[in-house]
């Protein structure tokens, strides 16, 4: 789980960089705080999936399922 969370937190992270935002300027256009911001990019693991929604909605995207190679998932 860990490294969908450090997946999410790059690609926002590029997101941001690719769209010339700040930090603070990406937290005002989402309407998200600052401190939001700097979690969702450091990869904090409980972070309320509506914000997330919102920053994602910035760059015409949005949170959904994917499907997992079952293999990998039995142990």
């Amino acid at each position: 789980m860990r490294k969908n969370l450090t997946d999410l937190s790059k690609h926002i992270k590029l997101k941001r960089k690719q769209n010339r935002l700040t930090q603070p300027e990406l937290a005002l256009k989402a309407g998200v705080g600052l401190r939001f911001v700097r979690d969702l990019e450091q990869g904090k693991s409980t972070l309320r999936m509506d914000k997330v929604n919102d920053v994602l909605r910035l760059f015409g995207e949005t949170l959904g399922p994917i499907s997992l190679d079952r293999a990998l998932l039995i142990r």
